[in-house]
């Protein structure tokens, strides 16, 4: 590391560990504000002591950031078009990072001080959206094409949709333990079963329940939001320093030669399938006759960046062989490539084609999409030592404020078994989601199955927030970078 900031220079060293400190900030934040949800039902319902609750909780964030790939990470990065990440210096790259985790930072400590459940993703996703509609009105183009539309409407449905399944399926869990375990204990809230025998605490297999699937939301929520922050990262770290972090310095010959297969083969569907992808990629343009780097992505560069890539490829057996300019040139042809790539695939390609075309994608965005071990370990202990602090606020509004009475064992376990599940799908498929939606949707469907009744005060407030949250940090980020481009940029 000491390498990388020694070649980049002081001015660009210090804006570059300031910018990491900036996300794992945020991430912190993220820890404290977000976690509070997953251990929300297990301290309400005195199934474990509230600091042995957050230090467990702490501790499965960790492994799940550790532990729950990439894929999310990357679907963050992937909300700014291609063409913008394609068009963008070392200068804009920092000060959209910086604009964006201003206004996340910003949203994210004032709904926790107000202790209302806030989704940290809606957060940082009306931030990204910002900042990229921001970058497109800069360079005077329509603010819409500063945002990849396709994505950001697949993880808007994902951050509507989640909340729903998860007040449905909460509910009818809850009726199914009903209707199994009829007048049983476990219907009880703490404060009815201190009255009965004098003990707050759950019965030995409910305990158990809250108990593991309290550890699942908090394993989940670090393997979803822990992603968020490692994709932040290696945004700074390629935009500041691309001669180490634009391509996968640690892939060997073999990684290359990979890479270079998987765009042949990727060609060679094109090939065969011209009349179907004839709308996207234009099978007719000359491959060769152009050494110069693509800046725009389109139907017509699409073939001939292909060729330019398997031709860099060939020249070396590593990207360290590779000058850094190069190494930039290689990383923006790749996202060009795998961006057609991904919109061939919903063209109607036959199965086999398409089984193949996916397989190959993977191959050929591997030297991109990928995170060095480090900011991985420091995304985990940045979200893991968030869980230790400031859980309270939101403990109290999860276990009395949405419901007309107090949370029962089994509505606790309904909800938390509902999230954990919910959560690790979406972590699986790529898709980032809100935990704290997700669980406080999960409550309020176990309420109403249980006929406890809403409080309308603390529902609108979550809902107000839920409206409100893209547009505040969409306009405080876009407000932000457009002001800081005008001082710096």
């Amino acid at each position: 590391m000491f390498e990388i900031l020694s070649s980049i220079g002081l001015g660009w060293s210090v804006a570059l560990v300031l910018a990491v400190l900036f996300v794992l900030a945020y991430e912190f934040i993220n820890g404290f504000h977000d976690t509070a949800n997953a251990v929300a039902t297990v301290i309400y319902t005195k199934a474990m002591p509230a600091n042995l609750a957050v230090i467990s909780s702490a501790l499965f964030n960790f492994a799940g950031v550790l532990l729950g790939g990439l894929g999310v990470a990357y679907a963050i990065v992937h909300l700014l078009p291609v063409d913008s990440l394609l068009g963008m210096d070392s200068t804009q790259g920092l000060l959209m990072v910086f604009s964006l985790l201003f206004s996340a930072i910003i949203w994210n400590l004032g709904t926790w001080y107000f202790g209302i459940p806030a989704s940290s993703s809606h957060t940082l996703i009306g931030s990204i959206m910002g900042v990229g509609g921001a970058f497109a009105w800069i360079h005077n183009e329509p603010v819409l094409h500063g945002i990849n539309l396709t994505k950001a409407t697949q993880i808007m449905l994902s951050l509507i949709i989640s909340p729903t399944l998860g007040f449905v399926l909460a509910g009818i869990l809850l009726l199914l333990m009903k209707f199994v375990w009829q007048k049983h204990k476990i219907h009880r809230t703490p404060d009815e079963q201190f009255q009965i025998n004098g003990k707050r605490h759950p019965p030995f297999w409910a305990r158990v329940s809250l108990i593991a699937s309290a550890m699942g939301v908090s394993f989940a929520h670090g393997s979803n939001d822990g992603q968020k922050g490692i994709g932040l990262v290696m945004l700074v770290l390629i935009c500041m320093a691309p001669a180490y972090f634009a391509l996968d310095m640690s892939s060997q010959s073999y990684d290359l030669a990979r890479t270079q297969d998987a765009n042949r083969r990727i060609m060679a569907i094109y090939s065969r399938n011209q009349a179907v992808i004839s709308d996207l990629v234009d099978v007719k343009a000359q491959v060769n006759v152009t050494d110069t780097l693509i800046s725009h992505c389109s139907a017509q560069t699409v073939l001939p960046a292909m060729s330019l890539l398997d031709r860099r490829l060939d020249k070396a057996s590593s990207f360290q062989e590779m000058s850094v300019a190069e190494r930039r040139e290689v990383r923006r042809l790749l996202l060009c490539i795998d961006d057609t790539a991904r919109k061939v695939a919903k063209l109607g390609l036959p199965a086999k084609e398409l089984t193949s075309l996916n397989k190959w994608r993977k191959d050929l965005t591997k030297p991109t999409e990928y995170a060095p071990l480090w900011v991985i370990v420091a995304i985990a202990t940045a979200l893991g030592c968030g869980t230790l602090v400031g859980w309270r606020r939101i403990v109290y509004t999860v276990g009395e404020k949405i419901g007309s009475s107090g949370m029962t064992y089994s509505q606790g376990i309904a909800a938390q078994v509902t999230a954990a599940a919910s959560i690790g799908i979406a972590s699986v498929t790529g898709m980032p989601v809100s935990t704290t939606h997700i669980l406080s949707s999960a409550v309020a469907g176990t309420m109403v199955a249980n006929r406890s009744g809403l409080q309308s005060q603390t529902i609108k407030q979550i809902l107000l927030a839920w409206v409100l949250t893209l547009p505040i940090t969409m306009l405080l980020s876009a407000l932000v970078f457009i002001l800081a481009n005008a001082l710096w940029g």
